[in-house]
């Protein structure tokens, strides 16, 4: 399964590969933290062009993975593993190569220890959304979505959805059903330009409280009806999000407030980061 990680504050696409006990890396987002460049998609194209022509082995040896890409598609993309990345880098005039190279072992130990005590990748996560300022009540909600998020998706992958697209369709029916707005809506109303943000880390407590219901209902549902295949999945997907869209609006119409919000964490940081300089005055 795809997943992120930060090199100085760089989202850097990776995915574990259970059979060979080895990290993949988007070489793109390496080459983007490294060399901060305006478009790393064309310096990975010209480099990779220089060092075919020098007849180099790593990038020939290279792999394509589908990870998630800036329109939220699963894309092929370009990927390494640590001992070939170590190799690439070495044509990358950066000072950040050195820190880098310590990253990459940093990382690769890290996995090694999960795999022997799971617990140690929600410390580690938790650790991380602290780090960035999250309030511990938050960060408690976005661990726990997370978790409901994966018992969906393996629900879908044993009733026979494919990865990628369907399960994107699937996200955005529910996310309809419950919000009135897909991902893409959502991201454009919360103000989130960057591609490699994630909707669900700028959501509010209760955002992400619905979210979950949206989704622990749609696997209950595919359970219940044993649904099979994408067009029964997706039935399921759309009575879930429904289940959390009625409780949703039965809440806004008792509290007079709505869920949603085009508040996003950088602006709330930013909010706060303002009080308690005023407060210090």
């Amino acid at each position: 399964m795809p997943n992120i990680k930060l090199f100085e504050q760089k989202q850097i696409r990776s995915q574990w590969n259970d059979a060979e006990q080895k990290w993949y890396f988007a070489v793109v987002d390496v080459l983007a933290a490294l060399t901060d460049s305006p478009n790393p998609q064309v310096y990975w194209r010209v480099l990779k062009k220089r060092l075919k022509a020098e007849g180099n082995e790593t990038v020939t040896n290279c792999n394509a993975l589908k990870l998630p890409a800036a329109d939220g598609k699963m894309r092929l993309t370009d990927v390494a593993d640590a001992g070939q990345l170590l190799r690439l880098i070495q044509s990358v005039p950066s000072p950040k190569v050195e820190p880098l190279k310590l990253w990459l072992a940093k990382v690769g130990y890290e996995r090694l220890e999960e795999i022997e005590n799971p617990e140690l990748a929600q410390k580690r996560m938790r650790e991380l959304y602290k780090a960035k300022g999250y309030s511990d009540e938050w960060i408690e909600k976005r661990v726990r979505g997370i978790a409901v998020r994966d018992e969906l998706t393996n629900e879908w992958k044993n009733r026979g959805v494919k990865e990628g697209l369907e399960y994107a369709i699937l996200t955005s029916e529910i996310s309809k059903a419950t919000f009135g707005l897909t991902p893409a809506e959502y991201k454009n109303f919360k103000g989130l330009s960057k591609p490699k943000e994630n909707l669900r880390d700028h959501m509010t407590d209760l955002e992400l409280i619905f979210t979950m219901l949206g989704e622990a209902a749609t696997t209950e549902i595919a359970r219940n009806k044993n649904a099979q295949g994408f067009p029964e999945n997706k039935k399921a997907a759309v009575e879930g999000g429904s289940v959390a869209g009625k409780a949703r609006k039965d809440l806004e119409a008792k509290s007079g407030k709505k869920v949603v919000t085009n508040q996003n964490f950088n602006a709330i940081a930013e909010k706060k980061k303002r009080l308690r300089d005023k407060s210090g005055e």
